[in-house]
């Protein structure tokens, strides 16, 4: 996305960097080293792709202090102590004046129910209906065709995009963002056995808690978050969750966890806080995973993490070291099968 000419002086200002370079340059883009052009601003945090730098042609590049003499040598340069985080922000301020603003009412083909609650500066679209009880927040922005059940509430700043249900009794805090699809308050999974002389079937548990969640949380795109049994299924401040994460009923996750696309939670499983689970991770159920745990990619995680740290694997999950060193080992199992074969019919052979 273009905007106006940006000084390249504004944007150190805004950043926090040292700028190297003639300050009244403007760029009017974000784009990536390899494509970019005189009017772009890039970036570099990934010592892999240091070989991109010389030959970019872009009007300036955030890097970090270890490349500012490559950087330098290429031309302008906003060098930052952590060029990652500053693309971030930046990205923020970019999209913050270049994205259209949402238009501040009700649309007239949206349904508000009698009793609910919207602030004079949020923002209803087409066909969304908000039941009676339920509470839009200052500055919210809420997509069309969503559907707020009775006695939710979205916070202030929060921005529910096309398509997501907030169920009835659901809460979501300040400058939240939910991405188109994604359920919050669905019923939890929860059915009792039961069986006479004519056969077994299942019987359903109400789901009678709701789903709570804090401020500045991020919930990605077909992602299903169930109510819980009795009390709240509960993500605290912070949490950001990828497109199709599944956290089940009662699941409570701390401050600052993020999972990654297609991890599930299983019931009354409780996170700590910052932790990380890539993708299609499995935790489950009623268990206990303590603060600054990180899960690798695909890992069953099959019992309660006590010790912070990286957990990896099926076979089952161990410390990563350990892990690695066992997959290591199982790779050579049939190198190893096959040199035991041998010494055994040694032995007998010599008997």
């Amino acid at each position: 996305m273009a905007v106006a000419g940006v000084r390249l002086g504004e944007l150190g200002a805004l950043l926090g960097g040292e700028l190297v370079g003639d300050a009244e340059l403007t760029v009017s883009r974000i784009g990536p080293l390899d494509s970019a052009d005189a009017q772009t601003i890039s970036f570099l945090s990934n010592p892999r792709y240091q070989a991109q730098l010389a030959s970019s042609k872009a009007g300036c590049v955030i890097v970090g202090p270890a490349m500012r003499e490559a950087a330098v040598a290429r031309g302008p340069a906003l060098v930052c102590a952590d060029p990652y985080l500053a693309f971030a922000r930046l990205t923020q301020w970019w999209a913050a004046r270049s994205r259209r603003a949402p238009v501040v009412g009700v649309h007239p083909s949206a349904v508000v129910e009698e009793g609910a609650r919207i602030h004079a500066t949020a923002s209803i679209g087409a066909l969304a209906f908000v039941a009676a009880g339920a509470e839009v927040g200052a500055g919210a922005v809420i997509g069309p065709q969503v559907h707020i059940g009775a006695d939710a509430a979205v916070g202030e700043g929060t921005l529910l995009k096309p398509r997501v249900v907030l169920s009835e009794g659901c809460r979501i805090g300040a400058r939240g963002i939910v991405h188109s699809g994604a359920v919050i308050g669905a019923d939890g999974f929860g059915f009792a056995p039961a069986r006479n002389e004519a056969g077994a079937w299942w019987e359903k548990i109400e789901q009678l808690g709701g789903v709570r969640i804090g401020d500045d949380v991020e919930i990605g795109a077909n992602t299903c978050i169930d109510r819980g049994a009795l009390e709240d299924t509960v993500l605290e401040d912070g949490v950001k969750l990828d497109n199709l994460v599944q956290i089940g009923h009662n699941v409570h996750v701390g401050a600052h966890t993020a999972f990654a696309g297609c991890v599930g939670v299983a019931g009354s499983a409780r996170i700590g806080r910052h932790c990380t689970a890539g993708g299609g991770a499995i935790i489950l159920g009623h268990l206990e995973i303590c603060d600054h745990v990180h899960i690798t990619a695909a890992t069953v995680i099959s019992r309660s993490i006590h010790k912070p740290g990286q957990y990896s694997g099926m076979f089952p999950f161990d410390d990563n070291a350990s892990w690695e060193k066992n997959a290591a080992t199982l790779r050579q199992l049939h190198t190893l099968r096959e040199r035991l074969r041998a010494m055994e019919k040694a032995l007998e052979n010599k008997t």
